[in-house]
């Protein structure tokens, strides 16, 4: 199996460095992106994610380490623990910032909560790319997809699938104050306008199963919802409760690889994919532009689609998910002066294949 996931990676390197290149949105245009390729010095990169707990951010952690390795430079991967740890994740950037960083990809936890330290890193000439979730500040260029298109594709399947009929919608959006969460309720706000909808909002929470469970329980106690529009983990238990008892449809405004396995086997009504994988290896590309070129695209992001039983057979998984058995992946910036993660990487045994 090991070998098998190797060589998984080894393809999908190959492939995003040599292939035809993906049709993405490039500063508000559709257009073919084409990965750079090597890059002419080994730059070290710091990559703060909000946490590491779900396959979405494990899948993003794999896309910063796979494309880091393709081009040859070193990318420290550090997670704050979640969406209420603000001070861990500064404190990541500082240390970082100690270890001289030539570089920075972001994935905020709130919108404004590191306004004033990139401000000082965009001052210094360091490059900051926002990643996923977006942040207000100003920053070098953006690896993301707006979540108010990513709700407002959920709705318009909703809406494509269950024409001129009221609906009670039951609402998940996952932690408050997270800028994706806002963009989302507000790509959902937009998206039903006119329409005969009772929009039930079933709380804030973080995005962890527990937290998730007791807000699908509280909100079906209230009320019996022809739908449910939630984040990933919020539709994964609303679809494994529900299941095919009731007339309950779910549907997921991301992905992770539960969401994906209930659309295929038709627990779950559609789940919207944003192509984190993509974002990540995109987010590490527009860093080594802007540290060898001087510039980059202001705004990459990839094409959304609604997954549904019917297309989920020919789509390119390999862009939302990590490998199986690929869990979150976490590595400190080497000390300055020492063996950096390339230097490191080359002296350890190579694995065995028989």
């Amino acid at each position: 199996m090991k070998i098998v996931t190797l060589l998984i990676a080894f393809i999908a390197l190959t492939a995003f460095a040599e292939g035809p290149g993906l049709e993405m949105h490039i500063d508000g245009n559709a257009g073919i992106y084409q990965a750079p390729e090597k890059a002419t010095r080994p730059w070290r990169i710091c990559a703060l994610l909000p946490h590491g707990k779900d396959h979405y951010w494990w899948g993003v952690a794999w896309g910063l380490s796979q494309e880091a390795q393709r081009l040859g430079i070193e990318i420290g991967i550090y997670d704050a623990g979640g969406y209420d740890k603000l001070a861990e994740q500064k404190r990541q950037l500082k240390q970082c910032h100690r270890l001289k960083a030539n570089g920075y990809i972001i994935a905020a936890i709130t919108a404004d909560g590191l306004s004033a330290e990139v401000e000082l890193l965009m001052a210094d000439g360091i490059p900051v790319i926002d990643l996923v979730n977006g942040m207000n500040s100003e920053v070098s260029s953006r690896s993301l997809v707006s979540f108010v298109d990513m709700a407002t594709a959920a709705a318009k399947y909703m809406l494509a699938t269950e024409p001129n009929r009221p609906l009670n919608v039951a609402w998940f959006p996952g932690p408050d104050g997270a800028a994706w969460v806002k963009d989302a309720e507000t790509g959902l706000a937009e998206a039903i306008v006119g329409e005969d909808i009772r929009l039930v909002h079933g709380g804030y929470g973080m995005t962890e199963t527990f937290v998730q469970a007791d807000l699908v329980r509280g909100l079906v106690s209230r009320i019996q919802a022809e739908y449910i529009i939630a984040n990933a983990v919020a539709a994964t238990v609303a679809a494994k409760y529900f299941g095919n008892r009731g007339k309950t449809k779910v549907i997921a405004f991301y992905s992770n690889p539960q969401t994906i396995e209930l659309v295929r086997d038709g627990t779950l009504q559609a789940t919207v994919t944003d192509s984190p994988v993509l974002q990540a290896r995109v987010s590490v590309d527009l860093a080594v532009q802007w540290l060898e070129q001087g510039s980059a695209p202001r705004l990459v992001s990839p094409v959304i689609q609604v997954l549904t039983s019917e297309n989920l057979a020919a789509a390119d998984l390999s862009l939302t998910l990590p490998p199986e058995h690929q869990w979150m992946i976490h590595q400190d910036l080497s000390p300055i002066g020492g063996a950096t993660a390339l230097q490191r990487r080359s002296q350890l045994q190579a694995p065995k294949t028989d």
